[in-house]
């Protein structure tokens, strides 16, 4: 006779139930070696795996009839001591995390998912749901949803390749993740500054006021596509700015227009204990207000030269390019003692790629296409503090 049990229980919950069940288990002297339970719009779902000492079978008898009672329905499955020895030999196989984030996520596009996910030869071992309730009224603010998929299993390169292209095409993101302990401590994040924590280019902004802001729109794309060397473009179009008066980075610092979430991101990170810093090709000036405002630790930028109250025209050396940017974040987490693997990177640009492959986790953030194509994990849909997503972090949890 198999002594080895799998107890399902499903139904309506309330408390006090896991109590009754465990102490009837408690009283037949079993052994627990496994126990999962989820509860979804007050319905239960628990399983519990149980060894018993001697015959089991009056045993099961009372538990089921105490469950009948209970107006829940179970089910008891016996397993055989080689299988239950072969679900012991399997535990430490790499586990693959599965973020899902969209405005809203429909069975199709969880089908469509969850097809690519077995073609992979991948399990679903756990779903998890991250975000927050969503009431049926319509809300003032937007919706977003995420869900956490633990897959069994190592995710290949096409796999992500292929996902990524999927979650496109479904009008969601994705992100990808070997389930590892760095995963869930991470200690440092790095963010580009313009059109990732403010929704502007800054360069753009000032070149407007300058007269100048066709001309540099242009090159600005050109580098921010990859079509220009960053320092050559840069050079450029602050040369265009020549003569602006100074008190115009005042001005427009005023009117910094904050990324979707950037506050309650840097509130949550900072109560972790999470050291921040832009390292942006932008200009220290208008980090150093975003510092001010959001609390981050370090700026590292670009600074405008500044002669009798107006812009020169020049930038000063040395130029924050995407070497410069990566070559940062590296001394940075040196200085810390934090090791890369436990580095965050954000960035929209070209500029931003180096950066995004050193740190442990790279993240193109409403990104140009070649970002996007060229990094491991990008956020498009939602705002930047769906970040937290990807670190695990549940909507109640967020600091507002």
């Amino acid at each position: 006779m198999h002594q080895i049990t799998l107890i399902n229980v499903t139904g309506r919950d309330r408390p006090g139930l896991t109590a009754k069940l465990t102490k009837q288990l408690a009283d037949a002297g079993v052994q627990v070696l496994d126990m999962g339970q989820s509860v979804i719009h007050d319905y239960l779902t628990l399983g519990i795996l149980v060894r018993f000492p001697q015959v089991r079978q009056p045993h099961l008898t009372a538990l089921q009839a105490l469950l009948i009672d209970e107006g829940l329905s179970v089910a008891m499955t016996p397993v055989l001591d080689s299988e239950y020895e072969d679900w012991v030999a399997k535990q430490g196989q790499q586990r693959t995390i599965l973020t899902i984030l969209g405005r809203s996520i429909t069975a199709d596009q969880l089908a469509t998912l969850s097809e690519a996910v077995t073609l992979e030869g991948l399990n679903i071992d756990h779903i998890s749901r991250l975000s927050g309730r969503v009431p049926l009224a319509p809300m003032s603010a937007p919706t977003r949803a995420c869900l956490e998929w633990s897959l069994r299993g190592s995710a290949s390169a096409e796999f992500r390749k292929k996902m990524i292209a999927l979650a496109s095409d479904l009008a969601l993101d994705v992100a990808i993740q070997e389930d590892g302990i760095f995963r869930r401590h991470r200690r440092l994040i790095a963010f580009d500054m313009d059109s990732t924590l403010i929704e502007t280019e800054v360069i753009d902004e000032l070149a407007e006021c300058a007269g100048v802001g066709q001309e540099v729109k242009a090159i600005t794309e050109a580098a921010m596509s990859g079509q220009m060397d960053f320092a050559s473009s840069l050079r450029a179009r602050v040369a265009l700015l020549k003569g602006l008066k100074a008190s115009t980075l005042a001005d427009i610092a005023e009117k910094l227009p904050l990324t979707e979430g950037v506050e309650v991101l840097f509130a949550t990170l900072k109560r972790l204990g999470y050291k921040t810093a832009i390292i942006s090709g932008g200009f220290d000036y208008f980090g150093h207000v975003l510092q001010a405002e959001l609390g981050v630790d370090y700026v590292f930028a670009n600074r405008l030269e500044v002669i009798d109250g107006y812009l020169s025209g020049q930038v000063l050396a040395p130029i924050m390019d995407a070497k410069g940017k990566a070559q940062t974040l590296t001394e940075l987490a040196q200085r810390e003692a934090i090791s890369m693997s436990q580095t965050i990177a954000v960035g929209d640009g070209a500029n931003d790629l180096e950066m995004l492959g050193a740190a442990g986790l790279g993240i193109a953030y409403h990104a140009k296409e070649i970002v996007r194509a060229r990094s491991s994990h990008a956020i498009s849909t939602l705002g930047i503090d769906s970040i937290l997503y990807l670190l695990g972090i549940k909507d109640h949890e967020q600091l507002s």
